[in-house]
């Protein structure tokens, strides 16, 4: 039942430099879910944050449903993540450290038609290290083009 929906954060992995990566649920209402199908999801200004123990994705923007009614939803609403306990617990130490944050990476469905969202741990970069992932992407682009 794959509906082969992926979306990608690219500006996460240029603004960040992900330490850990992990598979959360999410919880979505029935229009959101349409919405995430026909991949109308902007990762603009998206984070995670923990309240009360939970975690919680902020900013993560799904387009209403045109042919919800009255059923529809806020597209910028705030969105629980389904993770164990062990992993909360986990991160959210990690968190409380200097300079890490939990941006979301992409969203997609799996096989059995659940929306799930991959999350990073990560560490803002710096000016001078955005430049060397530029001149990294660069060289690799440049060796694959000499390869083909």
């Amino acid at each position: 039942m794959s509906d082969n929906v992926y979306i990608k954060n690219k500006p996460a992995t240029f603004e960040y430099a992900i330490e850990d990566r992990l598979k959360a649920g999410i919880m979505l209402t029935g229009s959101e879910i349409k919405s995430v199908r026909n991949s109308r999801v902007s990762f603009n200004d998206s984070y995670c944050f923990f309240s009360n123990g939970e975690l919680w994705i902020k900013s993560l923007h799904i387009a209403e449903y045109v042919n919800a009614g009255y059923a529809g939803h806020v597209p910028t609403r705030d969105r629980k993540l389904l993770l164990q306990k062990k992993e909360l617990i986990k991160w959210e130490t990690k968190v409380k450290e200097k300079g890490f944050s939990i941006v979301p990476l992409n969203m997609f469905i799996n096989e059995e038609g659940y929306a799930k969202v991959e999350i990073g741990l990560g560490k803002g970069k710096k000016l001078h290290d955005k430049r060397e992932s530029i001149k990294s992407k660069d060289v690799e682009r440049e060796m694959k083009r000499y390869l083909k």
